[in-house]
């Protein structure tokens, strides 16, 4: 089983002490929401989980509520369909060739928060001070959409 990320990778070490761990499933809760937004669960998350789910979809709670309630902090293979997998295994994990060729989601949630940062002319202290908002949701989702695009035209090449 691939195991994409856990939020208790992120507590220890230099996990900022004043941050809830909440924060530790940030970024992870951003992907995984526009996963539910695309249909890229599994049948088996949307059985177990249909009323998360739809306060997901309907902006009740987020994508790191999610992930906390109802994944436990852990987020894997089990989690997505075929074309969820396959999307996460190139783009969601690190160092992989999609990633090396366009970007990985770290690298593009990194990027693309310390740019509004920059505009606004504030610096996040650390990734997990990026606030679990909607508003930061819908920048990532842009971004998401833009790479599932670049990924599928990637996928038809090789």
């Amino acid at each position: 089983m691939t195991k994409y990320d856990d939020a208790s990778w992120h507590y220890g070490g230099d996990f900022p002490a004043e941050l809830s761990e909440k924060n530790g499933s940030t970024h992870t809760g951003m992907f995984l929401n526009w996963c539910i937004n695309n249909n890229l669960i599994s049948d088996e998350l949307k059985e177990d989980s249909k009323n998360e789910i739809e306060s997901v979809k309907r902006r009740e709670i987020t994508g790191a509520d999610f992930v906390i309630d109802v994944c436990d902090g852990k987020f894997s293979e089990h989690d997505l369909n075929d074309l969820g997998n396959a999307f996460a295994k190139d783009y969601y994990v690190d160092e992989t060739d999609f990633g090396d060729k366009f970007s990985s989601f770290a690298t593009d949630y990194i990027n693309i928060f310390d740019s509004i940062a920059e505009e606004n002319d504030f610096e996040y202290e650390t990734f997990y001070h990026i606030e679990d908002t909607y508003e930061n949701y819908d920048v990532m989702k842009q971004v998401i959409d833009h790479r599932f695009e670049e990924w599928k035209e990637y996928k038809n090449q090789n």
